[in-house]
């Protein structure tokens, strides 16, 4: 069984930052890409970024593109998040992801931006 563990979410100003975790376990984490989405009250879960086997490959969605940087540490079976220039519509719950045959989600960090 495939486990995901996300950590590091809080409550920010807007222009603030934040560094997201998430922790994988049951799985040869380094064989796999991973990705963060993210879903706001009321809002379809929505991807963020991703990061392929070597960590080489990233890619993001436009709305996060300059802001946000992922990145792995196979070594640690981590998959990070880094999140400058928070912005309100930021405001949701992240969760980390990883398709193992099937896909796999962690329970998810809370990300608030406000004044």
């Amino acid at each position: 069984q495939v486990q995901l563990v996300e950590s590091g979410g809080g409550l920010v100003q807007p222009g603030g930052s934040l560094r997201l975790s998430c922790t994988a376990s049951g799985t040869t984490f380094s064989r796999y890409a991973l990705r963060w989405y993210r879903q706001a009250p009321g809002k379809k879960r929505e991807f963020v970024a991703g990061i392929g086997i070597s960590g080489v490959g990233k890619y993001y969605d436009d709305s996060v593109k300059g802001r946000f940087t992922i990145s792995r540490d196979n070594a640690k079976n981590t998959v990070y998040l880094q999140m400058n220039s928070l912005k309100p519509e930021d405001t949701a719950t992240y969760y980390c992801n990883i398709l193992v045959g099937q896909d796999y989600w962690g329970q998810g960090t809370q990300v608030t931006v406000s004044a």
